[in-house]
């Protein structure tokens, strides 16, 4: 059984930094595609950060120089630390993944698993 949990969320002030962790079970998808996505109030769900299909980090425009994504292929997990985070960053960020990169020639792909969220509040 496929189960992605995520950890790190919180409350913080402008400025400030968050870890967030996604652990994976049930297949290793640390090799493949896992990534993360956030949706804030009243707005749809979008791409923060994954592996391209060449293993390149891909980042959303508002989050470069800011957010940085890691993997453990071993542990089967993606993190991705925030640092300056700004009130726009506040959302739900999930963590995706597929048996595929999400990501592939400048396409973005629907992860076909999710994990249940993780709030993220930053204060002005």
């Amino acid at each position: 059984q496929v189960r992605l949990v995520e950890s790190g969320g919180g409350l913080v002030q402008a400025g400030g930094s968050l870890r967030l962790s996604c652990q994976a079970s049930g297949r290793n998808f640390a090799t493949s595609g896992m990534g993360w996505f956030r949706q804030a109030p009243g707005k749809g769900r979008e791409l923060v950060s994954v592996f391209d299909w060449l293993g390149g980090e891909y980042y959303l425009d508002s989050v470069k120089g800011r957010f940085t994504i890691s993997r453990d292929k071993l542990k089967n997990t993606v993190d991705l630390q925030m640092n300056s985070l700004k009130p726009e960053d506040t959302a739900v960020y999930y963590c995706g993944a597929g048996n595929e990169a999400l990501r592939v020639d400048g396409q973005n792909r629907e992860p076909p698993y999710w994990g249940q969220g993780t709030q993220v509040s930053v204060s002005s």
